[in-house]
């Protein structure tokens, strides 16, 4: 008697759902052997109260944290996947991956994870606001200021993903969604869908997910869309023809959801007129090739499609893929020993390849090479083929969703351009040569057409991380064909989960607003005088515990004089004609004569403003934004006026960073500099001592 296979459940409003006895289920398979493994059907699904609970409970939950403490919370997820990966090995087999294969979508996923943690925690606001640029002063008199910030969506991040990567291609959306502060609702790909219920279900036993912020739809979610409106986000791995489907939806259309995609495309790789075959450059290109269309079993959107190399050189780089090849892929199940590329994800997917060849074939194309592949359900051979004109419009616009390419010549660096642009818009394109003119003007001629461009040489050919390899830190993405959307790319990928928004008041509205000090606003100010009198604490005294935005410390004048200038500039070697030659330094138009350095008046604010003994403040690490407006010559005097701009605590350590806004006035009042001052400061003064025997 044969069992009824299992079906996947879904995770709706924190709890795991499969329906009773449902009427109608759709059967998934092992990818190498075809037995039926799994069933799905989301048949009396509460789609509504899903979104629902996202923008309700999810959202409560999130933003309860800050962007920081959420950051955190993805380390340890990742932390926690990483102890368990084996166990998404092993179920991943049954897709077809091999070990290779695992180590791009799950390490991949999870290294993600760290990535969007750790840009996240370092290049992003310990709070709940995200400040984009500078202020825009809108007064004469500075009452009436403006700026961006970004805040979180309101509404819910819906992922539909692809199933070639059913691990990383969560991943890689759930992390800067999660830190961006939305919930998000994961529809996987039926035939891999049971490799994110893994996952998720992982994710969920940590314990680290706030109530709310990741839900799993495992099966059709035809109504999905039928709930969203302009608060939600929608991000789709796919084919284009269904992201064009999704696109035209009405509340797509009417009612503003957002809406990126990242769809079919026919990926580019370049061979330099100079990379011939005695050079690394040919070794590194047919290496990345081969990579690129057996790396799961060629489904990748980022796989080469087409290999565009210069006349007459097609055959000789045939042969070397087919050598390649021969030489390093055995086809097969991907649990046994020895083999380096598994099966197609299902039998219907060896179907839609098998069509998309016979369609290249019947346009002009020749098989130049066919590997082995054993009979089975979803195996297919390792296929290249040759095309005579190079501009079959075919060879541009079918994609063979599998281990295949296709070769084509060109007669000139700009018919290389065409040629790559013959696509209609990529994810990536690889450009192979040591040549400094060809890299210039194949890569700027083709990147407007792609949205990631590889430069492949023997200077990095042993340490770049590949032709089809996104990484979290760089956008991925591309235009036309490709879908038009934009993922990754470090910080810009949580911004997308967040909404952009011009505000416009008084400084210290949002100095309120932002939790981030602007000139203008009220400040606490204490002078020299009042903290030597012991009528006035010092900033530097306090502890992040104690420090307060718009804390200020004012310092007394210091006057310059010649000598000063004249024994800065021996001290340092600086000796600019402008600190040393009154007759030059008086005749340039900036200078009134001789003038102090810059790094000068720097160094002697630092002595104004500092507090020396030892306290919370730990370290000065760093000065940005340093402008010098008004020239100071000898004679003059400076002041400086320290206030603490922005505490950011760190959730990790006993202490934080606090930027101080520093502005040096000159006698008649007028600003000499400014900038801002980077220190450590300890969350509590004195600090907690540490237990060496832990």
């Amino acid at each position: 008697m044969t069992s009824t296979p299992t079906l996947v459940p879904s995770f709706i409003k924190g709890t795991w759902w499969a329906p009773e006895n449902p009427g109608k289920t759709t059967d998934v398979v092992d990818a190498a052997t075809g037995e039926v493994i799994y069933q799905v059907s989301t048949e009396g699904l509460d789609t509504a109260g899903a979104i629902d609970y996202a923008r309700t409970v999810g959202q409560q939950n999130l933003q309860k944290l800050t962007i920081h403490e959420r950051a955190l919370r993805i380390k340890h997820i990742a932390q926690y996947l990483t102890e368990h990966k084996q166990s998404l090995y092993d179920i991943s087999f049954s897709t077809g991956a091999t070990q290779r294969d695992h180590y791009i979508d799950v390490d991949g996923g999870i290294g993600t994870l760290f990535t969007f943690s750790s840009k996240g925690r370092r290049e992003l606001p310990n709070s709940k606001v995200i400040i984009d640029g500078n202020i825009e002063v809108l007064s004469r008199d500075g009452s009436f200021i403006g700026e961006h910030i970004y805040t979180t969506l309101p509404g819910v991040a819906v992922e539909i993903n692809a199933f070639n990567f059913p691990i990383w291609g969560m991943l890689e959306k759930f992390a800067p969604a999660f830190i961006a502060g939305m919930p998000t609702i994961v529809k996987p790909a039926t035939p891999t869908g049971y490799v994110t219920e893994a996952t998720v279900r992982l994710m969920l036993d940590s314990g680290l997910l706030p109530e709310g912020s990741l839900q799993l739809i495992s099966g059709s979610a035809r109504d999905l869309l039928d709930y969203l409106d302009y608060r939600d986000h929608i991000a789709f791995t796919g084919s284009a023809a269904t992201a064009q489907v999704l696109r035209n939806h009405p509340h797509v259309q009417t009612k503003g959801v957002r809406f990126t995609a990242e769809t079919d495309s026919l990926n580019a790789a370049i061979l330099g007129p100079d990379a011939l075959a005695s050079t690394p450059e040919f070794d590194a290109f047919i290496k990345s090739v081969m990579v690129e269309i057996t790396a799961k079993a060629g489904q990748k959107c980022t796989a080469v499609r087409r290999v565009i190399v210069p006349t007459g050189r097609s055959q000789e780089v045939i042969d070397a893929l087919a050598a390649k090849v021969s030489e390093r892929i055995r086809v097969g199940d991907p649990r046994e020993e020895g083999v380096t590329m598994g099966s197609l994800a299902s039998p219907e997917q060896k179907a839609e390849v098998a069509k998309a060849v016979d369609r290249l074939v019947a346009a002009g194309g020749e098989i130049a090479f066919q590997g082995e592949a054993p009979e089975g359900t979803s195996f297919f051979p390792v296929t290249v083929l040759k095309f005579a004109d190079a501009r079959t419009p075919e060879v541009h616009s079918v994609e063979a969703f599998g281990p295949v390419t296709s070769v084509l010549e060109y007669k000139s660096l700009n018919e290389a351009v065409e040629l790559a642009a013959m696509g209609g818009g990529s994810l990536v394109a690889s450009v192979c040569t040591h040549d400094d003119a060809t890299a210039a003007q194949l890569t700027l001629g083709i990147a407007a057409h792609h949205g990631r461009v590889l430069v492949l040489d023997r200077e990095d050919a042993k340490t770049s991380t590949g032709h089809g390899s996104p990484v979290p830190h760089l956008v991925h993405g591309g235009p036309g064909r490709a879908g038009g959307g934009e993922e990754l790319g470090g910080v810009r990928a949580v911004k997308h989960y967040m909404q952009r928004t011009a505000i416009q008041g008084s400084p210290n509205k949002l100095t309120a607003l932002t939790g981030v000090w602007h000139s203008g606003a009220d400040a606490k100010t204490v002078t020299r005088a009042q903290v030597d009198a012991g009528e006035g604490v010092h900033p530097f005294r306090k502890s992040l515990a104690e420090l307060e935005i718009g804390d200020q410390f004012a310092s007394d004048l210091r006057t310059v004089t010649l000598g000063d200038i004249t024994a800065f500039a021996h001290e340092t070697g600086d000796m600019f004609y402008a600190h040393t030659d009154e007759e030059a330094a008086t005749a340039n138009p900036f200078f009134p004569r001789r003038v102090a350095h810059g790094y000068l008046l720097v160094s002697w604010a630092a002595g104004l403003f500092v507090d020396p003994a030892p306290g919370p403040v730990l370290a000065n690490y760093g000065l940005e934004n340093l402008r010098f407006i008004t020239p100071v010559t000898y004679d003059d005097a400076i002041r400086v006026t320290l206030t603490a701009k922005k505490i950011t605590p760190r959730v990790t350590d006993e202490y934080g960073e606090v930027a101080w806004d520093a502005v040096l006035h000159n006698q008649n009042d007028e600003i000499v500099a400014t900038y801002d001052v980077l220190t450590l400061v300890a969350k509590t003064w004195p600090m907690p001592e540490v237990d060496e025997a832990n």
